[in-house]
């Protein structure tokens, strides 16, 4: 019995597919060009927001706007 006096059934809370590794190592090495070790010491939730950044989207969903753009560029301007 578990913790909570509830017996565990077998495959119970495991996805009915499988996660997606190709397109994960595909993104990690190909797309953020991250080594080997980076890329294994990420959780899902960094890969997943990497994912997002990658693609340009906010944590919203929404690519910046023009205000944020002009900020980002005076804190970091190309030399």
């Amino acid at each position: 019995m578990s913790a909570a006096g509830r017996r565990r059934v077998p495959g119970e809370g495991v996805p009915s597919h499988p996660f997606p590794w190709d397109e994960a190592l595909a993104l990690g090495f190909g797309v953020l060009r991250l080594s080997s070790d980076a890329f294994w010491r990420m959780t899902l939730r960094e890969l997943a927001a990497a994912a997002r950044g990658a693609g340009g989207r906010s944590a919203s969903g929404d690519p910046p706007g023009r205000d944020a753009l002009a900020a980002l560029m005076r804190a970091h301007p190309d030399a």
